[in-house]
């Protein structure tokens, strides 16, 4: 089946913006961004199959999946490699790694989807250099990007954070400090008010208040 993919005019996407949609092949069947509404998802992107960096992370993506999962954040795989290409390697890491990867690889050959969140440029003929990731909410809206170079691995273990941050201050109640991690204190959001700063008893308390246990 060849793939049908309705994007935005290529461009960076940002935080905070709907990320845009599109339906493609997967190593599940077709897949579109909008059947994951309603809960949270990690759309990640590699350079290349058969790499040894995007090994190494997509065993990890792996072994975290049930972890992903209790988050209700789903998974989704991307890269400009053929569905073929994604098939053959999923194999490999099976074979090899003792893993399954259980959630879609999308492919994108014509970088369409590539251009249409920015990860590379209209002009672009390769994507060799993406390494890229978007948490994105139950309603479609992107809350974080991370990116990095083809030669550096992502840390699982820190988006699985991040995604678990971004729940616990989705609702604006609270924010998360530096490493925050589940069940850690959070801060509150301060006023920033004249006579909060003159009244605190110290010099930081005023804009720093640490606030019971994460729920």
């Amino acid at each position: 089946m060849e793939q049908d993919i309705s994007v935005a005019q290529p461009s960076a996407i940002r935080i905070g913006e709907a990320a845009p949609e599109f339906t493609a092949r997967s190593t599940e069947g077709m897949v579109s961004l909008r059947q994951f509404r309603g809960r949270w998802l990690v759309f990640f992107s590699h350079p290349a199959d058969f790499t040894p960096v995007c090994t190494s992370e997509f065993v990890a993506f792996a072994k975290s999946a049930d972890a992903f999962a209790a988050l209700d954040c789903g998974l989704l795989g991307h890269s400009v490699d053929s569905l073929f290409s994604h098939l053959a390697w999923i194999r490999a890491l099976r074979d090899d790694f003792g893993v399954t990867i259980d959630f879609p690889v999308v492919e994108d050959p014509t970088l369409e989807i590539a251009r249409a969140f920015g990860m590379v440029s209209a002009e672009a003929d390769t994507a060799a250099s993406v390494r890229a990731v978007y948490v994105i909410d139950p309603e479609g809206i992107v809350r974080a990007i991370t990116w990095y170079p083809i030669n550096v691995g992502r840390s699982v273990a820190e988006i699985l954070r991040l995604v678990a941050a971004l729940k616990r201050s989705a609702d604006g109640s609270v924010i998360t400090p530096e490493g925050w991690q589940p069940g850690g204190k959070v801060l509150e959001h301060p006023d920033f008010l004249t006579a909060d700063a003159l009244a605190s008893k110290t010099a930081t308390g005023w804009f720093y208040k640490e606030v019971g246990e994460a729920r």
